[in-house]
Formats: structure tokens, C-alpha cells, sequence
């Protein structure tokens, strides 16, 4: 199945800070434990690990809460 984004996009995202942005670093397709929680994922409801190009943080969402950059 091809997924709307792929390792390397650069995306942005809302946050309580506002819009972030970020570089994808993983797709998951399987459920996966990240930050103490499980995220459920699939091949039809990937799960995007997206790392911020201001901080260290990664945050995992799912493909409809991000918007690709150019």
C-alpha cells in the first residue's frame, strides 16, 4: 500500500505551541508502544515518528494531522 508520506518528508503539524514542523523518521504500519502508550497503526492507518527541526522531540500522529512542506 503507498502511503500519502514517506521517511525524509518534511511536515508540520499543530501543536499546544502552535504549528510545528519536522522531518518523518519512521512509518509504522503495526501497533507500537511509544511514550509509555500504545499507537495503533496499520497498513490503511500508518502511525508518522516525526522529529521537530527546533527541538530533539519526536512526536508520533497519524497521516491526517500532517501537511507536507515543500
Amino acid at each position: 500500500m503507498s502511503h500519502k508520506y514517506k521517511v525524509g518528508d518534511h511536515v508540520s503539524w499543530n501543536s499546544e505551541a502552535g504549528r510545528v514542523s519536522g522531518h518523518i523518521t519512521r512509518v509504522h504500519t503495526a501497533d507500537t508502544e511509544f511514550m509509555g502508550r500504545t499507537r495503533h497503526a496499520s497498513s490503511d492507518a500508518p502511525q508518522y515518528e516525526i522529529k521537530s527541526d527546533k527541538t530533539d522531540h519526536v512526536a508520533m500522529h497519524k497521516e491526517s494531522a500532517l501537511r507536507k512542506l515543500s
